[in-house]
């Protein structure tokens, strides 16, 4: 029955998570960090929504008309002509940190997949982070 429960779940995009709790959530892996093996092993990915991964000027300005609303940060001129904030970056809240302990690299999770994920979210030197989730593989780059 908690099994059926949890399925049924509908995951969350990652702007939309509370700063603590058992959440499902879903995104793109944007990036992946590998430690060295005199390291205590952990495997760290950076997840994303799907549309702060995109990567064209296009999108960029598309997403920087729709304002806040879309998670991406437009530049504003400061009065001495410098950006005083990032263009196109998404803000800390926009990703989430996951790190699986005792793991130097998991098969199948890499830049560009998609995953669903499942676990308690507590946030971490002011970043989304979660710990050991569950994750599901929901797409991959196809391996020529």
């Amino acid at each position: 029955m908690a099994d059926a429960r949890r399925d049924s779940a509908v995951p969350l995009a990652v702007r939309a998570l509370p700063d603590r709790g058992r959440v499902v959530c879903r995104g793109f892996i944007e990036s992946v960090t590998y430690v060295p093996a005199v390291r205590v092993a952990a495997f760290t990915a950076i997840l994303v929504d799907h549309d702060a991964r995109a990567g064209t000027k296009k999108s960029a300005a598309a997403a920087a008309r729709a304002g806040l609303a879309t998670g991406v940060v437009p530049a504003v001129s400061s009065p001495k002509g410098r950006a005083s904030v990032r263009s196109g970056i998404p803000r800390p809240k926009d990703r989430l940190r996951v790190i699986w302990l005792g793991r130097r690299r998991i098969r199948g999770v890499n830049a560009g997949t998609e995953l669903r994920l499942e676990g308690m979210v507590t946030l971490r030197d002011g970043l989304p982070t979660m710990f050991n989730p569950r994750y599901e593989i929901l797409s991959g780059q196809e391996d020529l």
